[in-house]
């Protein structure tokens, strides 16, 4: 009896320490698993970018971290886009205002932005469109392929208006910003 009560406690033993083997074998396993996911989401899915300066105050703010999508996206008006500035040498970061085929008008006087003749309703700017950067005469139609964007601090934003950004074509946008991730006080979706 004595004899098999000691291989019971034995066998238990083993047993236990095969089962903190599985467990520790499943955890590695889970942790291994979701770091390729994170690699896999973004290298394919998803691009992380920083906002660098203030011209989409006071939708973004200076460093700002956010999570671009890129893959099957199609720009739209309003969108905030990651754009490869060829001009600037830089990613920057704008909202697109018109697309091709759309013919945008802007008043400097009164600082009111038209698209296809119906004036914008740009609740999320700083300040009015009263700044000409002299790139463009006003109307324009946007060459298909191409779209306008431009910074929500308008007074203080380097963008379609100027010659040395210009029309954007769909190549050189990187991706839709969906989220802001940092800082933690601002963490959440744009728009």
């Amino acid at each position: 009896m004595a004899e098999s009560s000691k291989n019971t406690e034995g066998t238990e033993a083993v047993s236990s320490k095969n089962s903190f083997l599985d467990e520790l074998l499943e955890w590695a396993e889970t942790v291994i698993f979701a770091f390729f996911t994170v690699i896999f989401i973004f290298t394919f899915l998803l691009r992380q970018a920083n906002v660098d300066g203030e011209s989409m105050l006071p939708t973004l703010v200076n460093n700002e971290k956010l999570i671009v999508h890129h893959l099957f996206y199609t720009p739209e008006r309003g969108d905030i886009v990651i754009i490869d500035s060829k001009g600037l040498g830089k990613p920057i970061v704008k909202r697109i205002i018109a697309k091709g085929g759309d013919t945008i008008d802007i008043d400097f006087d009164t600082g009111a932005v038209t698209v296809n003749g119906e004036v914008l309703e740009e609740d999320y700017i700083k300040e009015l469109t009263k700044r000409n950067e002299y790139g463009h005469e006003y109307p324009l139609t946007i060459d298909e392929g191409c779209y306008f964007v431009m910074g929500d601090n308008r007074m203080n934003s380097l963008d379609s208006r100027s010659a040395a950004v210009g029309l954007i074509t769909e190549e050189e946008i990187m991706g839709k910003v969906i989220f802001r991730m940092w800082p933690l006080n601002r963490i959440g979706t744009v728009s």
